[in-house]
């Protein structure tokens, strides 16, 4: 009996060991999570395509969340688990920056756009875009759609256009302002606004409107979309998915939607 009891108390020993080897141990590797990427609604055709490339080249799957950058911004300043912030204009990027809840290191400017004005299909014709254009005459009793003005930086690209071209006044109380670009674009696409402001690659998404007139580039801030990784990411495929977006390889699926690579 007492050589049972012997043997019960170094079995116990063994297994206390054991378990607290294993607790010692370090946790799983990240390897295995998806990366999560928060990206302005516009890029969803071009970074679905990229993501699908990366996909089959690294066997790695990244999660995309598109919305409005403002909306993802705040979403990140509330502590929304995400590796990888693509914005549609520095702004937000910028309000990350100063909450210290980006790596600066990793930061880098990646891709151009352009906004253009946009009619349903069925009913477009070319419209000259200069200054003290008759937009408001265009609209008539109808809306001009585009992101919200205040924070959507397709919104806010619009109106700093119409400000400079001299006719944002004139229009103001017509706007149908969106969540995000994407939404301003259905409104048109459906009839629901007669014309909208959107960037040319959304433009090019959607079969049902087309573009009748560009804003000349000197109307508005360039158009810049800045990409990170995130102060509180931890997976270790970060850096191998932003450089990917960064590669040639990516630029080509970029490009045939209609943005421009910014090196």
């Amino acid at each position: 009996m007492q050589k049972r009891r012997q043997w019960m108390k170094l079995a116990t020993a063994a297994i206390a060991a054991l378990w607290l080897g294993a607790a010692a141990l370090p946790a799983p590797a990240a390897a295995g999570e998806k990366l999560t990427v928060f990206a302005a609604a516009s890029l969803k055709d071009a970074l679905d395509a990229a993501n699908a490339a990366w996909a089959k080249e690294s066997g790695k799957e990244a999660v995309v969340s598109y919305a409005a950058s403002g909306a993802l911004a705040k979403q990140i300043e509330n502590a929304a688990p995400a590796d990888i912030f693509i914005s549609a204009d520095l702004d937000w990027m910028d309000y990350l920056a100063t909450k210290n809840l980006i790596k600066a290191e990793t930061r880098s400017d990646l891709l151009g756009n352009r906004i253009v004005l946009v009619a349903e299909k069925d009913k477009a014709k070319a419209v000259e875009i200069k200054h003290g254009f008759d937009l408001a005459g265009l609209l008539g009793d109808g809306r001009l759609a585009m992101g919200e003005p205040k924070s959507v930086p397709a919104g806010k690209y619009g109106m700093a256009a119409l400000e400079k071209l001299g006719v944002w006044k004139s229009v103001e109380t017509k706007v149908a302002g969106a969540e995000s670009v994407r939404a301003a674009l259905a409104l048109v696409s459906r009839g629901e606004a007669p014309f909208g402001i959107v960037y040319q690659t959304d433009a090019a998404a959607d079969k049902g409107v087309t573009i009748v007139g560009t804003f000349p580039a000197d109307s508005h801030p360039s158009i810049v979309y800045p990409i990170a990784i995130l102060a509180e990411s931890k997976n270790p495929d970060a850096s191998a998915y932003l450089d990917f977006l960064k590669s040639d390889k990516a630029a080509a699926f970029f490009t045939a939607q209609g943005f421009t690579i910014l090196k």
